[in-house]
């Protein structure tokens, strides 16, 4: 049998007593019932509660078809998306696959560089991108909903052109990948009408927490790692959460043990881990909660910091800093790889002795240390355990991490699956980049302008 992941709050134990947790145990129940039941605010955005057992099987096997193909033509994949269309698929490449998974040989690799773009509006990120690519052969996985978002749009009609350009209109054609809305919208159009194969965005599923979605899948699939397996350990934590029993129900704990101490003025969670393949993971759960929970002039503000790269810049503050903070520490029981620590015959560093332990050994310790000083600091500290570095492990912290924010949504009083925030910026870039219909917009900034000079 796999092994489960793994959540502790025990050494919140300074912070949150346990009349508190009971307390707090009817508010997390009935918001456990809001998201299950869907009868809550964005509650058409919660297909993803089921997916892992109700995902479209004959569009997964497309998926593996042509991740397949793109393997066997192209030297080069680019993912072209923003946000969830593409953090998920990073995250899950970067923890999986090897660390410098685009710099070695493709004999070591065995599948093509994958690089992203359309998450930003940088040209010279975009020209430089184009010199890695080079004359060799590549195919680009475009993800957008609408098509029209700004940043990806971009960086499609760049990269389309780049291989019409190469390969001719029809071939390049087969080259491009789009996933996007099942009937409607600008890419689904142009999709249909240019030839390109095409996937699907639910339209229940929001982009953070789409990942293991076609949005997810198809580039992970071309990483070459076991997308099955992450499914797999989705469904499995999808039926462990789903049993109610907030004792033993860890998403339940995270979400209300994270809303005890916002309640009490802890507003900044930082995520922590010790392993380098883990930093986009950081990033996905960024916007994961952070476009989940910051709504209304409420929300735990999510962080993240690499250790120990980041105990020798963020250290200082998290030990010693304003008090506001509490950590989230994410650890991996089991390396996919390891070293061990040399004996020197000198011992000019006074490291002898560490000689003969591993340097996996050496990161636990550390972490032990960190989370030691920083709870005597007074930083609250939870902990997430994946068994190992793999995808079934993985595919069960994608979905624990999901749930307990519809949860810890709930519980705080906001809609976890709406953003409206996100389009105020949207709306003023649109007006000063001239869009048509937003003229009145455009006066009212210009005017702003002028008072500011």
């Amino acid at each position: 049998m796999k092994r489960q992941l793994e959540f502790s709050f025990s050494d919140t134990g300074a912070f949150v007593a346990p009349r508190e947790c009971e307390e707090i145990r009817v508010l997390t129940e009935a918001a456990f019932d809001t998201l299950t039941k869907r009868t809550g605010a964005g509650s058409d955005y919660t297909g993803w509660i089921d997916w892992p057992v109700d995902y479209d099987k004959e569009e997964f096997e497309r998926i593996l078809a042509a991740a397949e193909r793109i393997k066997s033509d192209s030297e080069v994949l680019v993912v072209i998306g923003i946000g969830g269309s593409y953090l998920g698929a990073r995250a899950a490449i970067e923890f999986l696959r090897h660390g410098f998974y685009n710099n070695v040989p493709a004999a070591i690799r065995k599948t093509p560089e994958i690089y992203y773009a359309g998450n930003n509006i940088s040209g010279r990120y975009l020209a430089e991108l184009l010199d890695v690519i080079g004359e060799r052969d590549f195919s680009v996985n475009v993800i957008s909903k609408s098509g029209t978002t700004t940043e990806p749009a971009i960086a499609f009609r760049v990269l389309r052109d780049r291989l019409e350009e190469k390969y001719g209109k029809a071939a390049a054609a087969k080259r491009i990948y789009a996933t996007t809305d099942a009937n409607k919208g600008a890419l689904k159009t142009v999709a249909d009408t240019e030839g390109y194969e095409t996937f699907t965005v639910p339209d229940d599923v929001g982009g953070r927490y789409s990942v293991l979605t076609a949005v997810g899948l198809l580039p992970i699939a071309v990483s070459g790692a076991d997308v099955r397996a992450l499914v797999e350990g989705a469904a499995n934590m999808r039926e462990t959460l789903l049993k109610k029993d907030f004792d033993k129900n860890i998403a339940m704990q995270y979400a209300a043990v994270r809303n005890i101490l916002y309640r009490k003025g802890y507003n900044t969670e930082i995520m922590v881990n010790y392993e380098p393949g883990l930093h986009y993971f950081n990033e996905w759960w960024k916007q994961l909660y952070g476009e989940s929970e910051g709504k209304d002039q409420k929300g735990i503000f999510p962080a993240a910091v690499d250790f120990s790269t980041d105990l020798h810049s963020m250290g200082q503050f998290i030990q010693d800093g304003y008090r506001n903070l509490f950590e989230t520490v994410v650890l991996v029981d089991e390396s996919t790889r390891n070293m061990t620590v040399p004996t020197a015959a000198d011992d000019s560093d006074n490291l002898n002795y560490l000689a003969g332990r591993t340097m996996d050994a050496v990161n636990k310790c550390a972490a032990e240390a960190v989370v030691a000083a920083h709870v005597d600091g007074g930083v609250p500290n939870m902990k997430v355990c994946m068994p190992a570095q793999d995808e079934y492990s993985l595919g069960q912290a994608f979905y624990f991490f999901e749930f307990a924010c519809g949860i810890s949504g709930y519980l705080n009083g906001v809609n976890p699956f709406n953003q409206e925030g996100v389009e105020d910026y949207k709306r003023n870039m649109f007006a000063l980049l001239g869009k048509p219909g937003y003229e009145e917009r455009r006066a009212e900034l210009e005017k702003r302008c002028d008072r500011k000079k």
